[in-house]
């Protein structure tokens, strides 16, 4: 039975793009969802579903009501994948970028390529839903002098002709992918765990971060990511979402048990593999 896998966006999306490389050894189902909370909804809703969401970029930074969203959701965090993003500009079979009189595509992926498109004079530039949906969008209503920031794959999908490739600013340009389930999907066994989710609340006092930070720094423990988030209905209280990479299961767990009388309501994501890029 194929594993399906809900994500935001439709196919040639690079949520799609992502699903399919982390599950790259499986031939897989992909549901598309119009939101990040339909994402949340349909792997909660049918348990044999797992999910793929984009939680931060090397560029625009974390996505913190995704953060927000998988902590409330219950969900556990069994992967991650970190995918290049590499923005195309792509219409009609036919165009040349002269004939472009607009160009659409996500907010996100327009901001991506602001110094292409500032070298592109009279042509008006549209924040779309979806980079796939775009491309779709030209293919299906046959649009004529319009364009589509997407990815490679989805202008081969719809049909489209690759104007000009990798139009991004900076070509140093990731997306971290969090993979969701109800419960451990991965079955990964101690030894196997090298990275782990918390999130926890710490009082407003002087030094209490801190505390914890060197609590986890005696323990050896790597944060690969800290990020705040203020309690909302609380003042000067905050959530810290951290990312850990460990060497040793059992020190990390110890390391937990270090931090839990500092910190209130530690809760742990998930613990999963850290990602490697595939050879």
């Amino acid at each position: 039975m194929k594993k399906q896998v809900a994500i935001q966006g439709i196919i040639g999306s690079y949520h799609e793009i992502a699903a399919r490389k982390f599950f790259r050894e499986e031939n897989i189902d992909i549901i598309g969802c119009g939101t990040f909370c339909d994402v949340i909804l349909t792997v909660k809703r049918q348990p044999d579903i797992l999910g793929v969401m984009a939680i931060e970029n090397t560029i625009a930074g974390s996505l913190l009501q995704n953060h927000e969203l998988v902590r409330k959701s219950g969900l556990t965090v069994i992967g991650e994948y970190k995918l290049r993003i590499s923005h195309c500009l792509a219409a009609l079979p036919g165009t040349s970028i002269e004939d472009v009189m607009s160009i659409g595509s996500h907010p996100m992926a327009l901001m991506q390529c602001e110094t292409f498109l500032s070298t592109l004079h009279s042509v008006q530039i549209i924040e779309k839903e979806d980079t796939a949906t775009s491309a779709r969008q030209i293919a299906e209503q046959h649009l004529e002098r319009q364009a589509a920031i997407c990815s490679r794959e989805a202008a081969q999908i719809y049909g489209l002709e690759i104007l000009a490739e990798a139009v991004e600013t900076n070509k140093h340009n990731f997306t971290r992918f969090l993979v969701l389930a109800t419960s451990d999907f991965s079955a990964l066994a101690d030894k196997e765990k090298s990275k782990a989710s918390i999130v926890f609340a710490l009082p407003h006092t002087i030094g209490s971060l801190s505390q914890v930070l060197a609590v986890l720094s005696f323990y050896s423990m790597n944060l690969s990511k800290i990020q705040s988030f203020p309690m909302i209905g609380t003042a000067w209280e905050y959530l810290f979402y951290v990312d850990l990479t460990f060497a040793d299961y059992s020190r990390y767990k110890k390391a937990l048990d270090a931090i839990l009388p500092l910190t209130k309501n530690l809760r742990i994501l998930g613990e999963y593999k850290e990602f490697t890029q595939p050879q």
